[in-house]
């Protein structure tokens, strides 16, 4: 499956937002989404790109799959079970969760003791800054585990290994470049295109601006 045939498929479960109004979590408006939820309820299609993830990684040797809650947590326990299949030994499929208030993780119900020594594999599903996975980086390997690479179903912020610690590989099913601009920049806020409240940061952006 290359980059079309996964474009095609999140298209087709509406995962792929275009000619709308954005605002993102960077208060940056655009007109493209990539809507991760969509993909979720899915779960032929959500196991097919997991696989590709399991297909690449195959030869790393990968005891653990991590990823950030809360969409994370269906990436894990997929290619965990890919990897388990292909492997033919069991690979744990874990997550981190956010600290409550906070854009910090923790890794608990005992899944930090999983880690040490462990060859771990950390996916994400949207890249944009990589502040989340870089974050899941240094505390799986402030645990002991080794970082054998990041997975990532969308690299929308061009983001590269050096970005979230300098992981031994990155692998992005998909790779594309979103506009982005700055509110007072925005063409869309000047042609009075509708801001989409259903995804993204839309619906808090008019609620801080009534």
């Amino acid at each position: 499956m290359n980059s079309s045939s996964i474009l095609k498929t999140l298209n087709a479960v509406g995962a792929l937002l275009t000619d709308s109004h954005i605002v993102y979590t960077s208060g940056k408006h655009g007109s493209m989404y990539v809507n991760k939820d969509a993909l979720y309820p899915h779960t032929k299609e959500t196991s097919e790109l997991c696989h590709l993830f399991a297909e690449h990684f195959s030869h790393d040797h990968v005891d653990v799959v991590i990823a950030p809650a809360l969409g994370g947590i269906i990436l894990s326990q997929w290619t965990a079970h890919h990897l388990s299949q292909l492997t033919g030994r069991e690979v744990l499929g874990l997550y981190a969760e956010k600290i409550e208030g906070t854009k910090d993780f923790v890794i608990k119900r005992g899944y930090d003791k999983l880690l040490a020594g462990k060859k771990t594999l950390i996916l994400e599903d949207v890249l944009t800054t990589g502040g989340s996975v870089r974050k899941v980086v240094e505390l799986v390997r402030a645990l002991g585990g080794e970082v054998v690479g990041v997975g990532a179903l969308c690299n929308r912020g061009g983001i590269l290994p050096e970005d979230i610690g300098n992981v031994p590989q990155l692998f992005a099913l998909v790779s594309i470049t979103l506009d982005a601009w700055d509110l007072e920049d925005c063409p869309l806020c000047k042609q009075g295109v509708p801001i989409n409240t259903s995804v993204g940061k839309g619906r808090e952006f008019l609620k801080s601006n009534e």
